[in-house]
């Protein structure tokens, strides 16, 4: 898929949820950010940085696990792998899947490259649910409260913290190395 139909893409499916919709074209906007350390996968990231959370969209929801329901959908509309990939695995996808007993349908995709794992993870979690820039630890503070320590998504994002971080701190390396070469 094209970055203009991936665009157009995303936004159908999320412009009745405007905050997640904000909230994409941020992370898409994010993504432009890390081109000169992606080469060649830089369309890559773009595309699934717009696409990452169509899982939220009513015509998406299957399972309730958001990265899934997306990936799956993507991979109905004939979206390439890579990108079904990158928006299956993003974020604490891994976690929250193993506390929803959801491994399973999370392996029907392949786990990207790490280093594009790292740049959708770190473009995910330095935008906020509004649209704004944000610092990764208030992202990931902002997420656990607004869930409650009940819910799944809280057990799956403490869990998943040390790891997230470091996926945030791996790319914000590569991005000061290639601004001081």
């Amino acid at each position: 898929m094209n970055l203009s139909l991936a665009y157009r893409t995303a936004e159908s499916l999320l412009a009745d949820i405007p905050l997640r919709w904000a909230h994409s074209r941020q992370v898409f906007e994010q993504a432009g950010l890390l081109g000169p350390t992606l080469g060649a996968d830089e369309e890559l990231l773009h595309v699934a940085a717009v696409l990452h959370d169509v899982g939220y969209a009513p015509p998406a929801v299957d399972t309730g696990q958001h990265m899934i329901d997306g990936a799956r959908y993507l991979r109905r509309i004939g979206v390439d792998a890579e990108v079904c990939s990158l928006v299956a695995y993003h974020s604490s996808s891994e976690w929250e899947a193993a506390e929803l007993g959801l491994s399973a349908a999370l392996a029907e995709f392949r786990r990207p490259p790490s280093d594009l794992l790292d740049a959708i993870t770190y473009c995910d979690l330095t935008s906020g649910p509004d649209g704004t820039v944000v610092d990764p630890v208030s992202r990931l503070d902002e997420v656990l409260r607004r869930y409650g320590t009940g819910h799944v998504v809280h057990r799956a994002v403490s869990a998943a913290r040390p790891a997230l971080l470091a996926m945030v701190d791996r790319v914000a390396k590569r991005l000061a190395e290639s601004d001081s070469a």
